[in-house]
């Protein structure tokens, strides 16, 4: 009986092992790509971003008017390349809207491996970048896709941005680890946290927050309770049905619309 238990206890031991070194591959998917064959509708221009690290980014920039329009500055998940969001990019063309969508390191052949500082410093340098090109802090409206909140809740405190929007928040990466390893020491293993809850009281621009009850990813309650610790002015798009926003609906996007322009 003490053998059984010694070799539990080392099994255990050796996954806590694993975890911890192979943290990142569970967290970050650069290559799971589920959108590859949607065509984009709406005009790009590839841009590169450089990062104070000399790593160079991808961007896709669309400028329909930097002076009459409000700039979104979309951050995306943990999983795929930029072409993964072109079912999302083709409805911002219906839209009065600038935008640009960025790779992160280690993402759409970028160099560099992701981490939470690492993330931190690419959505340093795009924010930097539009600056540089004569786009305003206010008119700029940052928009976080489910890991992207956890960079868009971190770069938006104390920040004069038009708006912030998280789609498919977490409260902290904590929490979410917690749900899928209910049984592992997360909170002392964990590198990169992401602590999203803490900041979020540290933005004082609107902020709309959008989820869905069916989530599988990240849990409903979590966008529930990101809204409730939000400053006001926030609006909120639940619904009960969409799976990790991946539906992107007419509804969605009226909520959409309806939040940038009330921006102006």
């Amino acid at each position: 009986m003490l053998l059984f238990f010694q070799i539990i206890i080392l099994v255990y031991f050796l996954i806590l092992v694993f975890l911890y070194f192979y943290q990142r591959n569970l967290l970050y998917h650069p290559n799971e790509n589920n959108y590859s064959n949607d065509q984009i509708s709406v005009s790009i221009e590839k841009v590169k971003i450089y990062t104070k690290d000399d790593i160079e980014l991808l961007g896709w920039y669309h400028k329909k008017d930097l002076q009459k329009y409000k700039t979104v500055l979309f951050f995306h998940g943990n999983a795929g390349s930029l072409e993964n969001r072109i079912y999302k990019l083709n409805h911002f063309r219906k839209m009065d809207i600038n935008f640009l969508i960025i790779a992160w390191r280690g993402f759409s052949g970028n160099k560099g491996k992701p981490s939470e500082q690492g993330l931190y410093e690419d959505g340093r340098s795009a924010i930097n970048w539009l600056l540089s090109k004569g786009v305003k802090e206010e008119n700029i409206v940052i928009y976080g896709e489910s890991l992207g909140t956890g960079v868009a809740t971190h770069l938006s405190q104390n920040r004069n941005f038009a708006g912030v929007i998280l789609e498919t928040p977490f409260t902290s990466m904590i929490d979410a680890a917690k749900v899928f390893y209910p049984y592992i020491p997360v909170s002392v293993l964990l590198k990169d946290k992401y602590n999203n809850k803490s900041k979020i009281k540290n933005i004082n621009v609107p902020v709309l927050i959008m989820h869905g009850e069916a989530d599988q990813i990240v849990p409903f309650f979590m966008g529930r309770e990101m809204h409730d610790i939000a400053n006001k002015p926030k609006y909120s798009y639940f619904t009960k049905h969409d799976n990790h926003m991946m539906e992107f609906d007419e509804n969605l996007i009226k909520a959409l619309n309806s939040f940038l322009r009330s921006l102006n």
